[in-house]
C-alpha cells in the first residue's frame, strides 16, 4: 500500500512540476521571427569568425615551429 501512496504522489509531483515549467515559459520574453534572424545571423557571422581568427593562428604557429625546428 506504502508503493502505491509513493507512486501517486511522485505522478503528483511531476504534473504539479510540468505545471509549473509552463507557467513559467509563459513569462518568458520570446524573440520575434525578424529579431532570430538577426540573431541567428550575428551568431554565424561569429562563429566564422572565431574559426578565421583560430586557422589563421594554427597555420602561423605551425610555419613559426617549422622554421624553428627546422
Amino acid at each position: 500500500m506504502a508503493e502505491k501512496n509513493e507512486s501517486t504522489a511522485e505522478k503528483k509531483g511531476a504534473v504539479q512540476f510540468l505545471k509549473e515549467v509552463r507557467a513559467e515559459l509563459n513569462k518568458v520574453s520570446w524573440p520575434t521571427k525578424k529579431e532570430l534572424a538577426s540573431y541567428t545571423g550575428v551568431v554565424g557571422l561569429t562563429v566564422v569568425a572565431v574559426c578565421a581568427l583560430i586557422w589563421v593562428c594554427d597555420t602561423a604557429f605551425a610555419k613559426l615551429f617549422r622554421i624553428i625546428l627546422g
